[in-house]
């Protein structure tokens, strides 16, 4: 049952110490200061009020990193929820939030206990691409009327309509709101190039609020526009519930599941990758279930594994859970003693915040590379980022997978029909054993044999792979002949699998790459990754290479 068994415990067995706890302290506080700003800024993006994302991030993060199954998560109110969450108060109201973040959690523990955790291995590449990409697109363009001051009374939710508003709404523009969100925009922007230890975020607040309160400047901050807020967190209460209401919110409740359940384990495998531990899949949903049940009793908004703030908790020197607990415990404070502070925020500071979390979240660079990868990875890429930003974010997800489905079908029936043209002989084939691969394996080299394509369903296997080695080899070959096919996913995990080989000082031989494969390594540079990755035309000289370099690394 390790498998069900929350992080904390398991870190908790190992041994904790006045030094962890004080790492785990360190971070936490770090991390609070990024989420501080964050959290009010996706809670107003998304229609709340701030403090419904100080709650969130209080609530939802401390429970994530109790009951989660990642050794350093952050959890709390995301980017990805947004355009959900503004869907579903529209629609259904606040009360309707609150009950669809109550069933999805549910949800999400009945897929923990059921360990579907695994399956997010399945939601191929180009489609998370697509849709993170899509909600950057939304999220930037609901803050252009806060950052500009622009008068327009009733924006359009939907795509095109809104850009009419505030075009027709252009000659309305407020300088001293504009002046102010540019500056916080600068401000984020210089510290990231100059000075990037330092909280951007955080530091732009302060700064804009300081001159709104100063010079008593007169533009809409979270002051004017919600002026009710009460320190504090609420008490406890279940949201007003009835069989018709529970009817109509239950696709949002999938939706807000899903997408909690991808980005926690994506953000899990990205904490994995970057401190070399393995995280506890169906666990972690269960963590992320009990956090949205927590946070929809406190009147919170849902929440996940937040990847930007789990990479800053381990940047900061997390060791274990401890750090998310704590990050919740300094964010409380600032709601029992400074909510009145929050009322000189400048709504155009929060809106250039945002600006930059959507830039964030559409992987610009990773977008464009996957646009040169074949026309069935663009074809998804693209459709699901226009479904995103014009239709609906469910539709986009279910027609990308389904696409990329069909179209892996269709790749691997041409695949096999070239591989029946083949000679005949045993070179090639999957079922030949081959018992004495590792022989003539010289001192710290690993090798491994990848049988079948590499695509979305099982790239992730390699990162397992690169995890389960007891010991750091110098040298690390990747037999390649039995892979017919490599899709975008795959070529995302092959460069997550090279980049830890780097991390932990190892090299990298491709041995026997066919065509398709090395044409995908070709479109993406990898071919070019001179020092760290070799590529050889059959195992003997891959040996060859292998015992080579691993002698002049032991010397």
């Amino acid at each position: 049952m390790q498998k069900f068994e929350p992080k904390i415990i398991t870190t908790m067995r190992e041994g904790y110490n006045l030094s962890s706890f004080k790492a785990d302290s360190t971070a936490g506080l770090t991390v609070a200061i990024v989420a501080l700003p964050l959290s009010m800024a996706l809670a107003i993006a998304s229609g709340a009020s701030p403090d419904k994302g100080l709650i969130t991030a209080v609530i939802a993060g401390f429970l994530i990193s109790v009951h989660g199954g990642s050794r350093v998560q952050v959890g709390g109110p995301t980017g990805a929820f947004v355009v959900v969450i503004f869907n579903v108060i529209a629609q259904h109201g606040y009360d309707g939030l609150l009950l669809a973040t109550l069933m999805a959690g549910f949800i999400l523990i009945a897929a923990g206990l059921f360990e579907l955790g695994r399956l997010i291995k399945y939601i191929p590449h180009p489609v998370v691409t697509g849709f993170t990409a899509g909600i950057a697109v939304i999220i930037a363009s609901s803050q252009v009327k806060d950052f500009f001051g622009l008068a327009v009374d009733n924006v359009p939710a939907e795509f095109l309509p809104k850009w009419q508003a505030y075009f027709g709404a252009i000659s309305t523009t407020h300088i001293l709101t504009m002046s102010i969100g540019v500056w916080a925009l600068a401000i984020m922007i210089a510290l990231r190039k100059y000075a990037p230890k330092m909280p951007g975020f955080l530091i732009a607040i302060i700064a804009t609020s300081l001159m709104v309160a100063v010079l008593k400047l007169p533009v809409d901050t979270i002051g004017t526009r919600f002026p009710d807020i009460s320190p504090g967190l609420p008490i406890p209460s279940l949201p007003e519930m009835s069989w018709a209401k529970a009817v109509e919110v239950l696709p949002s409740a999938f939706t807000i599941a899903f997408l909690a359940g991808i980005e926690a384990l994506l953000s899990a495998v990205v904490a994995d990758g970057m401190i070399g531990t393995r995280h506890r899949s169906n666990q972690e949903l269960m963590g992320q279930g009990i956090a949205n049940l927590g946070s929809a009793f406190f009147g919170g908004l849902p929440a996940t594994g937040a990847i930007a703030r789990t990479a800053t908790n381990i940047k900061a020197g997390a060791k274990t859970p401890v750090a998310g607990m704590m990050h919740a415990i300094f964010i409380l404070l600032f709601i029992l003693v400074g909510t009145d502070l929050m009322a000189y925020v400048p709504m155009a500071a929060l809106a250039a915040i945002l600006f930059v979390v959507a830039w964030g979240m559409s992987e610009f660079d990773r977008f464009i590379a996957l646009l040169r990868m074949p026309n069935s990875d663009r074809a998804v890429l693209l459709l699901t980022f226009g479904l995103t930003v014009f239709v609906d974010l469910t539709v986009a997800i279910g027609v990308g997978v389904t696409l990329a489905s069909l179209l892996f079908m269709a790749r691997m029936s041409e695949t096999v029909s070239v591989q029946n043209g083949a000679d005949g002989s045993n070179e090639a084939d999957p079922d030949v054993e081959e018992l004495g691969q590792r022989d003539d394996l010289p001192k710290g080299v690993e090798v491994f044999r990848i049988n079948g394509p590499v695509f979305f369903g099982v790239a992730g296997e390699l990162l397992d792979a690169m995890r389960k080695i007891g010991r750091k080899p110098k040298v690390i070959i990747l037999r390649m002949r039995l892979v017919p096919l490599l899709d975008a996913s795959g070529v995302t995990m092959l460069e997550e699998f090279i980049a830890q080989a780097k991390i932990s000082g190892a090299k990298i031989i491709l041995s026997a790459v066919r065509p398709q494969p090395l044409e995908m390594l070709t479109r993406v540079g990898l071919i070019n990754n001179e020092g760290d990755l070799f590529f050889e035309s059959n195992y003997k000289a891959a040996l060859k290479r292998a015992e080579n370099l691993a002698d002049a690394t032991l010397r």
